[in-house]
């Protein structure tokens, strides 16, 4: 029986525990802020397409649409629209030539071209064609198209013409998410921050000096801001990557590479993803302004054939 005298005893002192701690910067267990669109954001239904979302931000199926025809003003619209919302868009069995493809993707702007790509059938066509032994491009690591540029490209619509038997999936990360998660200090720090970008380290993990000495005055370094604004929807970003950002501009050497370390890990975060496993035909739409996406190369000895149309876009602010 409790008496009156027990119910008044001081708590027991909390066990001791040996001294612990987790290294710093890394990436934490514990609630993630899953916002898939801003704040006031107008969320309502759509109308001409069916939308099946793949993950909790970032990744929708759109079914009931044949991109192979000509898309009016009103189903551009809400296309991009659920671009915007969803930031990558995915179509089963479209089955488009090179030239539809590039149609397609005119719908959002000016094509551009990559020199440091193997071609399709069109300069602005890349080809990825990897089969056993095949030199080895974008694939394992996370990283946006073209920060490289002074105006990286806006998107990208990608199709796959031949897909192994098993693995070639690719994944995206939405940035947004990957900053709205980052801890109020880091926010707070890189909120202004600009950091360099270029060709360079990306690329070299592949090609010889040699290869790469031509396009140095083609693609000089740039700055970009470390986090920017949507263009479309005035959502803050986390836009640095693994493959092109070099440093922070105005931080030591060291305390950029620490800072830049934990940034880039934001992508890995599997709330922050979507995942996507082919199936021959299959194209994606992805803005590149608020994603970056990884080729996993995982189905050796087979090949694996894909097109991208990249299409042209603004300076980051």
């Amino acid at each position: 029986m409790t008496t009156l005298a027990d119910s008044a005893a001081p708590p027991a002192p909390a066990p001791a525990l040996r001294p612990h701690r987790i290294p710093a910067d890394g990436l934490y267990e514990g609630h993630r802020v899953l916002r898939r669109t801003p704040e006031d954001w107008d969320d309502r239904p759509y109308e001409r397409f069916e939308v099946v979302p793949q993950a909790a931000t970032i990744g929708a199926e759109i079914r009931g649409l044949d991109l192979s025809r000509p898309l009016s003003d009103g189903l551009r619209a809400e296309l991009n629209r659920a671009l915007l919302e969803w930031k990558v868009l995915f179509f089963r069995g479209q089955h488009l030539s090179s030239a539809a493809q590039r149609e397609f993707a005119r719908n959002w702007g000016e094509l551009e071209s990559n020199p440091l790509l193997a071609r399709g059938d069109s300069k602005d066509v890349a080809r990825f064609d990897k089969a056993a032994g095949g030199v080895t491009t974008f694939e394992n690591v996370w990283h946006t198209d073209v920060t490289f540029r002074e105006r990286p490209a806006l998107g990208a619509v990608l199709q796959l013409r031949e897909v192994p038997p098993t693995g070639g999936d690719t994944m995206w990360a939405d940035m947004a998410a990957a900053y709205d998660n980052l801890p109020p200090e880091i926010r707070a720090r890189i909120n202004d921050a600009r950091a360099v970008h270029d060709y360079l380290p990306g690329f070299a993990r592949f090609y010889s000096a040699a290869q790469l000495a031509p396009f140095q005055e083609e693609f000089p370094p740039v700055e970009h801001p470390v986090v920017r604004r949507h263009p479309e929807t005035g959502r803050r970003m986390l836009f640095v990557n693994a493959s092109f950002t070099t440093r922070i501009v105005g931080l030591a050497e060291a305390e950029s590479d620490r800072l830049l370390r934990l940034l880039f890990q934001q992508a890995q975060v599997p709330e922050f993803q979507v995942r996507w496993h082919w199936r021959a035909g299959d194209l994606a739409f992805w803005d590149n302004r608020a994603t970056q996406h990884y080729a996993v190369n995982d189905y050796g000895p087979h090949r694996r054939v894909a097109e991208r149309v990249a299409i042209a876009g603004d300076r980051p602010r």
